[in-house]
C-alpha cells in the first residue's frame, strides 16, 4: 500500500507540475502576443482554427445557446481542455520526461498550424506559440525534477514495507518552484495584457470627427415607433445591436493606417485612405441588418442609422468589367464575404459605413469601415473591418461561409416577422390585449402583417410608418383574449406580393423560414 500511496502522490505532483507548465505557456504566449499582436495568442489562434472548422449546425447552436458570449465560452472551453491536457502531460512526465516534452511538441505543432493557416497570418501569429512551447518545456523540466526530488517515483511495491518518507527539503523545493512558476505565469500574462493595450484604437476612435452627410436620411415619419413596452424600438441602440462574426479578438485598425484596395475585374485599380474616403460625399440611410443564423422569431437582427460613402460610386470610378458578378470583400482579420455586384450597383444605399446611429462606428461593428448593403444577409453584405474588395465572379472565388461550409453564395433576406409582445413568459388577463412585433423585407418593403390566435382566422395588423424599403416595420394587433391556452402566429407580406411561408426550415443554407409563434395562457 505504501507504493500505491507513493504512486498517487507522484501523479498528483505531476498533475500540478503539468498545470503550472500550461499556465506558464499561456502567460508567455500572452506576453509575446502583447508585443507582436493580440491575434497571435495561442489560445486565440486555436480558437480561430476551431471556428473555421465548425459545422454550420454547431455554429447555430452556439449562437442560439450563448448569443454574443459564444466566443467567451469557446475560449473558456479551450482553457479547460488545455488544463486537462497539461495535467495529463505532467503525470506522464513523472514517468518519462520525454513523454511530457513530446506532448508539448504536439501542442506547439497544433498552435503553429492554426497560426499559419489563418488568411492574415504573419510571423507575429507564430512567435507567441513558439515562445509558449519553449517556456512550457523549461517549466516542465524544472517542475518535474523538483517533484521527483520531493519523493520517490512510483515503482512496483516490494515484498516488504518501504522505510522512510519523502524528504522535507525536497517537498519544500517543489513548493518553491511551483510558487515561482505560478508567479511567472501571472506576471507574464498580466504583462501581455498591458502590452496589448498598445494596439487599442479606442483613443483614435474617440478623437475622430466624421463630416456631416451630404445626403441626409429621410426624416423618420411620425408613428414609426409605436412605443409599446417590450416591442423592439425602431432604431436599435448600438450597444444592443447584435454581433455575429468570427473574430475572437476584435481587429484594432487605426484610421491613419487603413486603406481599401479595389482590384480584380476593373479597368482601374483603386486604393483609398480613410481620410480620402470621408472627404467623399457621405450618405445617411436607415438600414436593417439580419444574420443568416437568425432563427424564426430570433433576435439577430437590428435597425440602425448608417453613414458612409457610396460603394457604387467608387466601383464606377474603378470600372467593373463585363462578366463580373461578385465583390469578394476581405476583412482585416482575413474573413471574406461575397456580395452580388449587380445589387450594389442597382441604386440601393450600398455604403462603406463609417458611423452608426450618429456616432463613429464601434470597434465591435467594424471600425473604421464596414460594408452595409440592404437586402442581403450579413455574411454576404456586411463585411466588418473592410480592407479589400476584389471584383470577380462567383465561379472564380468562394467566400468564407460558402467555402465548404454549406452556405449559399447569394443570400437575399427572406420576408419574415417576429412577435415581441406578449412574450409568453407570464399569464395574460382576459380582454383586449396588444400583440405586437416587427416584420422585415429589406429592399422590398413590408406591405402587410397578419396575426391569428390558434387556428382562427388571420387578422390584419396595424403597421407603423417607415422612412423607406430597407428597414423593419413595427406592427400591432388588438386581440380580444379569451381564457385558455393559445398559440399566436404572425406572417408578413412584402410589396412584391410574396407572403411569408409556413414551411419550417433551419437557417442553413440560406436563412430560416416558418411562422413565428408564441404560446400564451389567458386567465
Amino acid at each position: 500500500m505504501t507504493g500505491q500511496r507513493g504512486g498517487w502522490r507522484s501523479a498528483g505532483r505531476g498533475a500540478i507540475a503539468g498545470l503550472l507548465a500550461g499556465a506558464v505557456a499561456v502567460g508567455a504566449g500572452q506576453l509575446v502576443a502583447g508585443i507582436t499582436g493580440p491575434a497571435g495568442s495561442p489560445v486565440v489562434v486555436v480558437g480561430q482554427l476551431q471556428i473555421d472548422h465548425t459545422p454550420p449546425a454547431l455554429k447555430n447552436f452556439a449562437i442560439s445557446a450563448f448569443g454574443s458570449h459564444d466566443k467567451q465560452v469557446l475560449v473558456s472551453g479551450i482553457l479547460v481542455v488545455l488544463g486537462l491536457f497539461a495535467a495529463a502531460l505532467g503525470v506522464l512526465a513523472m514517468r518519462r520526461l520525454w513523454y511530457g516534452l513530446a506532448g508539448l511538441a504536439i501542442f506547439g505543432a497544433v498552435g503553429v498550424i492554426a497560426a499559419v493557416t489563418r488568411p492574415a497570418d504573419t510571423i507575429g501569429t507564430v512567435a507567441p506559440t513558439l515562445a509558449a512551447v519553449a517556456a512550457a518545456a523549461t517549466a516542465m523540466l524544472v517542475l518535474v525534477r523538483a517533484a521527483r526530488a520531493g519523493g520517490p517515483a512510483p515503482r512496483p511495491e516490494p515484498a516488504g514495507p518501504v522505510p522512510g518518507a519523502p524528504a522535507v527539503p525536497g517537498r519544500r523545493r517543489f513548493l518553491a518552484v511551483s510558487a515561482a512558476a505560478a508567479g511567472t505565469a501571472a506576471v507574464t500574462g498580466l504583462g501581455g495584457r498591458v502590452l496589448a493595450g498598445r494596439f487599442s484604437v479606442t483613443s483614435a476612435r474617440s478623437a475622430l470627427r466624421i463630416p456631416p452627410a451630404a445626403r441626409p436620411a429621410p426624416a423618420v415619419p411620425p408613428g414609426a415607433d409605436l412605443h409599446i413596452p417590450g416591442l423592439a424600438p425602431f432604431i436599435t441602440p448600438s450597444q444592443a445591436f447584435y454581433r455575429v462574426d468570427t473574430a475572437i479578438v476584435l481587429p484594432q485598425v487605426s484610421p491613419r493606417d487603413w486603406q481599401l484596395r479595389i482590384h480584380g475585374m476593373v479597368r482601374t485599380q483603386i486604393t483609398i485612405s480613410f481620410a480620402e474616403l470621408i472627404r467623399r460625399p457621405l450618405t445617411e440611410a436607415y438600414i436593417t441588418l439580419c444574420c443568416v443564423s437568425n432563427p424564426v422569431g430570433g433576435s439577430y437582427i437590428g435597425n440602425a442609422l448608417w453613414l458612409g460613402a457610396s460603394l457604387a460610386s467608387l466601383l464606377r470610378e474603378a470600372g467593373i468589367r463585363p462578366g463580373a458578378d461578385q465583390l469578394l470583400c476581405t476583412s482585416a482579420d482575413g474573413f471574406t464575404s461575397g456580395a452580388p455586384a449587380q445589387a450594389v450597383m442597382d441604386g440601393r444605399d450600398a455604403l462603406l459605413a463609417v458611423a452608426m446611429n450618429g456616432a463613429v462606428l464601434p470597434v465591435a461593428h467594424g471600425f473604421p469601415v464596414r460594408m452595409v448593403v440592404p437586402g442581403f444577409y450579413g455574411y454576404v453584405s456586411a463585411c466588418k473591418w473592410l480592407t479589400d474588395i476584389e471584383v470577380t465572379t462567383y465561379a472564380a472565388a468562394v467566400a468564407y461561409w460558402s467555402a465548404g461550409r454549406g452556405w449559399s453564395q447569394r443570400a437575399p433576406v427572406k420576408t419574415e416577422s417576429r412577435i415581441d409582445v406578449p412574450s409568453g413568459n407570464a399569464p395574460l388577463a382576459a380582454g383586449r390585449t396588444r400583440v405586437a412585433g416587427v416584420a422585415w423585407a429589406q429592399h422590398k418593403g413590408v406591405e402587410a402583417v397578419e396575426v391569428r390566435a390558434g387556428l382562427g382566422p388571420w387578422n390584419q395588423a396595424r403597421l407603423a410608418a417607415v422612412p423607406g424599403l430597407d428597414t423593419w416595420r413595427q406592427w400591432v394587433w388588438d386581440w380580444d383574449a379569451t381564457p385558455g391556452r393559445h398559440v399566436l402566429q404572425a406572417r408578413a407580406t412584402d410589396k412584391t406580393g410574396y407572403t411569408q411561408t409556413p414551411v419550417q426550415a433551419p437557417p442553413e443554407p440560406n436563412g430560416a423560414t416558418g411562422y413565428p409563434s408564441v404560446s400564451v395562457t389567458v386567465r
